[in-house]
């Protein structure tokens, strides 16, 4: 890694997409998945320098884009270009980061020796095949929550992430918040007594959205765009309309919905605790019931209401915002969002918006919770940064978020059956349910295709 002059940053670091998988041809790699250069080319030995700066490439320039803006303010770190389908939102980034290049297609991205991460914004359905490429590509991601749009998905993701040794980063930011930090580590030093049930809730989903066709706007790639998705008409509300509305939250071909969308941020912080709790960090059941649209363009969960059960006895109640104010199960549930840890001698809240416990006793130890800490990070996009450099785990990995994004699939799942599921967390599938077992899996467009031919194609 280096310091990239604008002087470099120049054409000559333009690969066409036609050089591109000339050169993968080259290689010798015969697949049904885009071709990327193998990360055995491209990948770093060791450590950096400590006067080390990393080159970022930001992957969609829409509205989560805007976080990304961290790069920009942190001295270890430097944006070299910006990709989006759209031309108009890739110029207005590129203005914003300055003297870095632009492009439509994120495989040219993925093609640059010079590019070390990649920052991945894009609708949901595409941040899997891209942190995918990126690993085999030899780059580092920070991937945006939530995960995959399928279990499968979720795990493919890890095992290439893991071939590779690349640094991944879950977008779920509030581990980087202090009180979330402190609230989780209160409970691992057993400041509440055991945990014997915990509460999970976010913001409901949305139902309508307008499917008239329209004519696709100028500068507009929008096959690429919906790339691995099905084939669908154009229009706004589809992937263009500004604001939680926007279908790309709410259609099922590129989503499962704010159960996941939203739901990811409270879910990860149950799974930093879990799996810092030294008991069994996947359960092996889960009943939900839910609300699925019948009319209008949005057909994902707009409210759902589910119950966990752990092998160690834990109960966990995942459920929308309107239903935790309606049904009101503890009085630490409050507000659009939150994780609740209640124990035999007390309960503690944590969410972005704060903190709250069952009495003050219990927040007067988080000055000193104990000896069972967790990764201190004070910026999520930083601790990435970081992490590149150093080649440690960062603060929101990806076991971890396959684990919490398990949980939204399992609600999605069994509201959609309308069953109970049985979960082998040995084999990580739902067992039992054949129907269910299936919607594990999703199928790809063509030639976005995650199959076993591709796989092996890479793992041998």
């Amino acid at each position: 890694m280096k310091t990239i002059e604008a002087k470099s940053r120049s054409e000559s670091h333009k690969i066409s997409r036609r050089c591109f998988l000339e050169k993968a041809a080259l290689a010798g790699v015969v697949i049904g998945f885009p071709t990327i250069i193998p990360s055995t080319v491209l990948a770093r030995d060791g450590k950096a320098s400590p006067n080390s700066k990393v080159n970022v490439a930001m992957i969609s320039c829409g509205s989560r884009a805007g976080y990304a803006v961290n790069y920009k303010s942190y001295d270890k770190s430097v944006m070299v270009a910006v990709c989006d389908p759209i031309k108009s939102r890739r110029l207005k980034r590129k203005q914003e980061f300055g003297n870095c290049d632009d492009y439509g297609d994120f495989r040219e991205v993925l093609a640059r020796k010079d590019v070390d991460a990649v920052h991945i914004a894009t609708a949901d359905h595409w941040h899997v095949p891209i942190a995918m490429m990126a690993a085999w590509a030899g780059k580092d991601m920070y991937t945006e929550k939530p995960l995959g749009i399928s279990i499968e998905h979720d795990k493919k993701s890890r095992e290439i992430v893991d071939k590779y040794h690349r640094i991944f980063q879950y977008g779920a930011q509030q581990r980087s918040i202090e009180q979330v930090r402190l609230g989780i580590e209160l409970v691992l030093n057993g400041h509440i007594g055991e945990v014997k049930e915990a509460f999970v809730w976010a913001p409901h989903g949305e139902s309508g959205g307008i499917a008239t066709e329209a004519p696709i706007p100028e500068g507009f790639d929008y096959d690429m765009w919906l790339g691995p998705a099905p084939k669908a008409p154009f229009c706004n509300d589809r992937c263009l309309t500004q604001s939680h509305r926007n279908g790309i939250f709410h259609i099922y071909d590129y989503a499962i919905g704010f159960v996941a969308g939203w739901g990811a941020h409270p879910a990860d912080m149950l799974q930093w605790w879990l799996d810092n709790a030294g008991i069994p960090n996947m359960p092996v059941s889960c009943e939900a019931r839910g609300v699925i649209p019948t009319s209008g363009l949005f057909n994902t969960l707009t409210n759902w209401d589910s119950y966990f059960v752990y092998p160690n006895g834990l109960k966990m109640r995942f459920m929308d915002d309107i239903t935790a104010d309606k049904e009101k199960p503890h009085p630490g549930v409050s507000g659009g969002h939150g994780t609740l840890l209640v124990g035999s001698e007390g309960w503690v809240r944590v969410s972005r918006g704060g903190w709250a416990f069952s009495n003050d006793n219990i927040r007067q130890k988080a000055k000193d919770p104990g000896p069972k800490r967790l990764k201190i990070s004070r910026d999520q996009i930083q601790n990435f940064v970081d992490c590149v450099l150093s080649r440690e785990e960062p603060v929101d990995n990806l076991h971890s978020a396959v684990r919490s994004d398990i949980l939204c699939h399992l609600i999605d799942i069994s509201v959609r059956t309308g069953r109970k599921l049985k979960w082998d967390n040995n084999k990580e599938k739902i067992v039992g349910d054949k129907q269910a077992e299936n919607m594990m899996r999703r199928d790809l467009r063509d030639p976005w295709k995650l199959n076993r031919s591709w796989l092996s194609s890479i793992f041998g």
